[in-house]
C-alpha cells in the first residue's frame, strides 16, 4: 500500500474534525469568592461554607447509569486569588461500613472516596484528578485519551473526619499546582464523583452518560480575578547507598556512595512548565514486584516507578495504543528503557488555546556487564498536539535514540475523532529508522492502527486494523512483536437485572487475527467471555479462548480457558483469585507444544486502619504435550506488611520468594512524605539464596546463605515560590 495515500488519507480525516462536530454548551458554576481565612481540616464550621448553596444531583453510573444513589452528596465550592476550594458532605445511613484507611498516598483507590476532576484547560484533553477518603488520605492522576496516569502527584491539602450522619471533606488546591490558561474569567470544567466501596457504587455531578468521554461531559466553572501565579520550585536530594555483595562465601562491601540530585521547575507561563534535573531518580523506593521470567517470546513490562519520568508520562501517548496482549505495540515511549540517567530536561504545556506541547531529553550513560559505564546515549522525544471540538485532537510525535555507532527513530502522525456522544475514530501511523553497528544495513519499517469504537449502556463494540512491518523499531517503546498485519473486533452486549445479587453481566465476543508476513501464515484469537457483578462488590469471570499462534514459522494451539472470582468481602477481608489452564509453546530454536496451569490468588487484609497485610501466590508450570513430561514450575509467594503511623509516617516490609531460582527477597522501608517531593526514606534489603560455596564455586543448599545486602537513606525538600 503506497505510504503517501495512507498519510494524506489520515490528515484529511484530522482535519475534519475542525468543524463538523460543534461544542456542546450547558450551565456553569460560578463559586463564591471566599472573604476569610479557611482552615482545611474536614470540619466546615466557617463561614463560607454556610453561605454556599450545595450541589446535591448526584447520579450513578456504576453498576448502572442515570439512577439515584443509595446516600446522598453534597459538595459545595469557594476560591480565592490564589487557591480553589471543594468540601462534601458524604451522608451515609451505616457509617460503620464505611471503608477507609489510614495509609500511605495514592493507595485508597479500594476505599470510599470523592474525587474532584477538574479539566483546567478547558479544552477536554485532559483531567487532574484529586481523590480524598473519609481518613483525608490523597490520590491523584491525570486522564489523557482514555487512560489514566495514577504516578502524578502534585502538592494540595486535604482532611476529613467520619462522624454519625457519614463523613466531611475538605480540599485546597493550590493555583499553583494546577495549568491553566490565562484571562478573566479563568474557565475550567469539573466533574465530582462518590465511591461507596461495599457496594461498588459510583456517582457524580453532572451525570455521567455512557459511551461519551468524561472529560467531554464536565461543567464549566468560572473563577474571577485570579492573580498571575508564578511557579518556580527547586528540589534538592540526597542519597547514601552502601551495598555489599556475596564473594567467595563472605560478604564484601561493593560500594559506599553519596549522591545528589537537583530538580528544578518553573513555570514559562500559567500552562507551559519548563524541568530540568542532574542525577535523576538514582533511588527506587520499592523494587519490582517477581514475575515468572522464562519461556518467554519477549521480554517483561515493567512499569516506570521513577518520579522524574513519571510526572507529565500522559502527553507522550498516542491514539490507538494500548497496553493489551493482542497489540503488538503496547508503548510508543517506555522510559525504563532510560537506564541510568544522567540529566534530563523536560517541556510541557499549551501554546495557545488549541496546541499541547511535550519535549523530554535524557542523557543516559548504562553500565555494561562488567559494570562498567557505557558510552552516552542520548534520548529524545518530541510531541505535539492540536485540539479541535469535543476530545478529537490530531497529533505527531517524534523519537529519537542516539549513540557513538548508531540510531533508532520514530517519526509518526495520530489522532482521536469524535464522530458522535458514542463513537470515535482513533488511529496512528509512524515510520522508524535504525542504523545500528549490530545490522547488516540500515533498517526502515512502519506500523499503522485505526480503530472504530462504539460504546452504550447496553452495547459496547469495536472493529480495528493494524500492521507492523518487519523492519519496524521502537527501542524507545515497547514493541512485543514485528512482521504482522492485525485485524480484529469486539462485541459486549451490558445487562442490568432487576436483582440484588446479580448487578450488571457483560457478554465478550471478541477476535483477533494476525497475519505473519514472514510465514505466510493466519494465527486467530476468538474469545467468549461472561462477566458478572454480584452481590455488592465481587466479580466473577469465565472465559474460553479458541487461539493459535505462528512461531519459527509453525502453528501451534495456543487455546486456554480462564476463571476469577474477586470479592471485597468486607471493611477488612478483599481477595480475587484466577485459574487458567492454557495450551502453549516452548520457545526456542526448536519450539513444541505445550501445556501450562497458571494460579494466582492475591488477599488484602486490614485488620485495623493503620494496618495493611497483602499476600500474592504465583504459580505456573509446563508440561510437554507429546511425553506429558514436566518441563518446570514456577512459584512466587510475596508478602507485605505496612504500618501507617499517620498519613505522613509508615513502616513497610516485603518479603518475596521464589521457588525456582531458590532465591528470598527482604525489602524493609520508613518513609516520611510532608507533601509531594518533601520526604526522607530509610530502607534495608537482602538477598539470599539457597546456595553454599564450597570447592571455589557456589553450589546448591538447602540452606540460604546471604548474596546481596542493600542500605540506603535518601531525603529531598521541596522549596516552592
Amino acid at each position: 500500500m503506497n505510504n503517501k495515500i495512507i498519510l494524506t488519507a489520515f490528515f484529511c480525516t484530522s482535519l475534519l474534525s475542525a468543524n463538523l462536530f460543534p461544542n456542546q454548551q450547558t450551565d456553569k458554576l460560578t463559586p463564591v469568592r471566599l472573604k476569610e481565612t479557611l482552615v482545611i481540616d474536614g470540619k466546615l464550621d466557617e463561614q463560607i461554607w454556610k453561605e454556599v448553596s450545595p450541589i446535591s444531583s448526584f447520579v450513578t453510573y456504576m453498576p448502572d447509569y442515570g439512577k439515584k444513589p443509595s446516600q446522598e452528596t453534597e459538595v459545595l465550592t469557594s476560591y480565592d486569588s490564589e487557591n480553589i476550594y471543594f468540601a462534601f458532605r458524604c451522608f451515609d445511613s451505616q457509617p460503620d461500613k464505611i471503608k477507609s484507611s489510614i495509609t500511605n498516598r495514592d493507595n485508597i483507590y479500594s476505599d470510599d472516596f470523592v474525587c474532584i476532576n477538574i479539566d483546567s484547560y478547558n479544552d477536554q484533553q485532559t483531567s487532574t484528578n484529586f481523590y480524598v477518603n473519609p481518613h483525608g488520605i490523597q490520590a491523584d492522576s491525570k486522564l489523557t485519551g482514555g487512560q489514566e496516569n495514577f504516578a502524578f502527584d502534585a502538592v494540595w491539602y486535604s482532611a476529613a473526619q467520619i462522624n454519625s450522619n457519614g463523613y466531611i471533606v475538605e480540599v485546597q488546591i493550590p493555583l499553583k499546582s494546577l495549568r491553566y490558561s490565562s484571562g478573566n474569567p479563568v474557565t475550567m470544567r469539573i466533574i465530582f464523583e462518590r465511591r461507596i466501596a461495599r457496594i461498588t457504587e459510583q456517582c457524580s455531578f453532572p451525570v455521567i452518560k455512557p459511551g461519551k468521554n468524561l472529560i467531554t461531559q464536565m461543567i464549566p466553572i468560572e473563577y474571577y480575578d485570579i492573580e498571575k501565579q508564578t511557579l518556580f520550585e527547586l528540589l534538592p536530594a540526597i542519597v547514601y547507598s552502601n551495598k555489599y555483595s556475596n564473594v567467595s562465601g563472605n560478604l564484601n562491601q561493593s560500594l559506599n556512595k553519596g549522591e545528589i540530585s537537583l530538580t528544578t521547575k518553573y513555570g514559562i507561563t500559567s500552562d507551559l512548565i519548563l524541568d530540568a534535573t542532574y542525577n535523576p531518580d538514582f533511588s527506587q523506593v520499592e523494587s519490582d514486584a517477581g514475575q515468572v521470567d522464562i519461556n518467554l517470546r519477549y521480554s517483561l513490562y515493567y512499569p516506570e516507578k521513577r518520579s522524574f519520568f513519571l510526572e507529565g508520562s500522559e502527553n507522550f501517548r498516542i491514539a490507538g495504543v494500548r497496553p493489551v496482549p493482542q497489540d503488538p505495540l503496547r508503548f510508543i515511549v517506555n522510559t525504563r528503557n532510560i537506564i541510568n540517567p544522567i540529566a534530563g530536561v523536560k517541556l510541557t504545556g499549551k501554546i495557545g488555546e488549541k496546541n499541547t506541547l511535550a519535549l523530554l531529553y535524557a542523557a543516559d550513560k548504562p553500565l555494561d556487564q562488567s559494570g562498567s559505564n557505557q558510552n552516552y546515549i542520548h534520548n529524545s522525544i518530541l510531541r505535539y498536539k492540536r485540539s479541535f471540538n469535543n476530545d478529537s485532537y490530531t497529533g505527531a510525535i517524534f523519537t529519537d535514540k542516539e549513540i557513538s555507532n548508531g540510531f533508532s527513530r520514530v517519526l509518526g502522525v495520530d489522532g482521536f475523532q469524535r464522530l458522535n456522544e458514542t463513537s470515535a475514530l482513533g488511529y496512528y501511523l509512524l515510520f522508524s529508522n535504525k542504523n545500528d553497528v549490530d545490522l547488516p544495513a540500515k533498517e526502515s519499517g512502519n506500523s499503522f492502527y485505526v480503530r472504530y469504537t462504539n460504546l452504550s449502556r447496553e452495547l459496547d463494540w469495536r472493529v480495528n486494523i493494524g500492521s507492523v512491518s518487519e523492519n519496524f523499531n521502537a527501542d524507545l517503546g515497547y514493541l512485543t512483536r514485528r512482521g504482522v498485519l492485525s485485524l480484529g473486533g469486539v462485541l459486549i452486549p451490558k445487562f442490568y437485572p432487576a436483582s440484588s445479587f446479580v448487578r450488571q453481566i457483560q457478554i465478550a465476543f471478541g477476535t483477533d487475527n494476525k497475519y505473519e508476513y514472514s510465514s505466510n501464515l493466519w494465527e486467530t484469537q476468538n474469545e467468549f467471555t461472561i462477566l458478572a457483578e454480584v452481590w455488592g462488590a465481587s466479580t466473577l469471570l469465565a472465559s474460553y479462548v479458541y487461539a493459535t499462534e505462528i512461531f519459527n514459522k509453525t502453528k501451534f494451539d495456543r487455546s486456554w480457558f480462564w476463571f476469577t472470582v474477586a470479592s471485597q468481602v468486607n471493611k477488612q477481608v478483599y481477595f480475587d483469585i484466577t485459574y487458567s489452564p492454557t495450551n502453549a509453546i516452548y520457545y526456542s530454536n526448536n519450539p513444541y507444544q505445550g501445556f501450562i496451569h497458571r494460579i494466582s490468588v492475591n488477599t488484602n487484609c486490614q485488620p485495623s486502619d493503620n494496618i495493611n497485610t497483602e499476600l500474592n501466590y504465583t504459580y505456573s508450570d509446563f508440561y510437554r504435550v507429546s511425553d506429558n513430561q514436566k518441563i518446570y514450575s514456577y512459584q512466587i509467594l510475596r508478602g507485605k506488611l505496612t504500618y501507617q503511623i499517620n498519613q505522613h509516617l509508615f513502616i513497610r516490609g516485603i518479603a518475596e520468594y521464589n521457588d525456582y531460582r531458590k532465591e528470598l527477597t527482604t525489602d524493609f522501608l520508613a518513609s516520611f512524605t510532608y507533601i509531594p517531593g518533601t520526604v526522607i526514606y530509610l530502607g534495608y534489603g537482602s538477598l539470599y539464596k539457597k546456595n553454599e560455596w564450597n570447592n571455589n564455586q557456589f553450589i546448591e543448599s538447602n540452606h540460604f546463605l546471604e548474596m546481596k545486602r542493600g542500605f540506603f537513606l535518601k531525603m529531598s525538600y521541596l522549596w516552592r515560590v
